[in-house]
């Protein structure tokens, strides 16, 4: 389910090439159709931790995941900028609970021992997204269009909500009703450390989801690359990530509970990668550096998911996950437009990268003054 929800957001990045052959009036639209998606996205975050933990998390994501489905579908069918506009914010409306909901069913389902792997192999997801969608929608989109590619995008969302539905469940224990605890936001507003890994996240989310945005059009306009070789290489950046996060999650589970100094060493050793990026040149560099970046942007993921949880505690984890992922994704809301308006005023890939590297850099220093152990 995660995994449809990042190829469904991913795919307007990766078919905006084939998007501005077929239909040029809204090629000038990229960023801001990938700022309205996350406008949609954050807004529900904070509402949908509510309703996780209200209504509990399968019957919500369940329903997010249906309702994506069809938006996605829907997307497909746009003719005017308005008409992308209004579906980009409702893809992100309904997919904006899946996070609180699958942070929540992650907490019921395994103990603090086993919980970093458990992570760990759900965030792969999200980095798989940047694979697979790259593998496949360039294909999909020259065969049956970038029309076709959305509308098999809807339908293969709406099977899986479909899934969820019939099979997902709450807890081990479907005789034992779940915790109903009030959300106590004022409570997690408040809590220092709670608000320093959603600044900190809000860093990371910039460089991660800033670079898989821009990395094709970059890689096309920056340095004259077909958009088959940019997507092979943006692919090998998913790559890196789906490697490091079970891994990640693994070495977290050995480590116990530190979290801190981990998420600290990725998000430093990231805006370097980012930097080191920036200057190279040819297709063959690329390639060479784009798996160890994957490992970089993505391999903090899963430590912060399981730091904010443990934070908050099993009672309102889903609460605390929204409204920290609802911080997070306000990075999203703004990089696209920031980082376009970068490179469209210099013309410079470096430039681009730095400004991406910039969000990271950010976050390591803020993860300095997390203190662990405390909610």
């Amino acid at each position: 389910m995660f995994l449809f929800g990042f190829i469904d957001r991913l795919a307007w990045g990766i078919l905006a090439p084939d998007v501005a052959l077929a239909e040029p009036s809204l090629a000038p639209w990229f960023a801001r159709f990938v700022s309205a998606f996350y406008v949609g996205y954050v807004a529900m975050n904070l509402a949908g931790g509510l309703l996780v933990d209200r209504l509990g998390p399968a019957r919500v994501l369940s329903v997010s995941t249906l309702l994506l489905g069809l938006a996605t579908m829907g997307f497909g069918q746009v003719r005017t900028a308005a008409a992308g506009l209004a579906l980009q914010a409702s893809m992100g409306l309904a997919a904006g609970a899946d996070y609180a909901a699958c942070v929540r069913l992650l907490t019921a389902w395994f103990d603090l021992a086993r919980r970093g792997r458990a992570f760990g192999l759900w965030y792969t997801s999200s980095s798989l997204a940047v694979m697979v969608g790259n593998l496949l929608l360039p294909p999909l989109a020259e065969g049956a269009g970038w029309r076709g590619a959305y509308l098999a995008l809807g339908v293969a969302t709406l099977l899986v909500g479909g899934a969820c539905w019939r099979w997902l469940r709450d807890r081990p224990d479907a005789a034992t009703p779940p915790r109903r605890a009030a959300p106590a936001l004022g409570m997690l507003l408040h809590n220092r450390d709670l608000l320093l890994v959603g600044l900190a996240g809000f860093g990371a989310l910039w460089g991660t989801w800033g670079f898989a945005f821009w990395c094709n059009a970059l890689m096309v306009r920056g340095h004259g690359l077909g958009r088959g070789e940019a997507a092979s290489i943006a692919a090998l950046f998913g790559f890196g990530a789906v490697l490091a996060k079970p891994v990640i999650g693994w070495l977290a589970d050995r480590w116990g509970q530190a979290r801190r100094l981990p998420i600290l060493l990725c998000l430093a050793a990231f805006a370097a990668m980012l930097l080191l990026f920036s200057q190279l040149q040819t297709a063959a560099a690329f390639r060479l550096a784009a798996p160890l970046l994957g490992v970089t942007a993505f391999g903090y993921s899963p430590l912060m998911a399981t730091l904010i949880a443990e934070l908050a505690g099993p009672a309102r984890a889903g609460a605390a996950s929204g409204a920290s992922n609802a911080v997070w994704q306000l990075g999203n809301v703004a990089v696209p437009l920031v980082v376009g308006t970068v490179f469209q005023s210099t013309h410079s890939f470096a430039a681009a990268l730095a400004t991406l590297a910039a969000g990271p850099a950010l976050g390591a220093l803020v993860m300095l003054r997390v203190r662990e152990g405390r909610a």
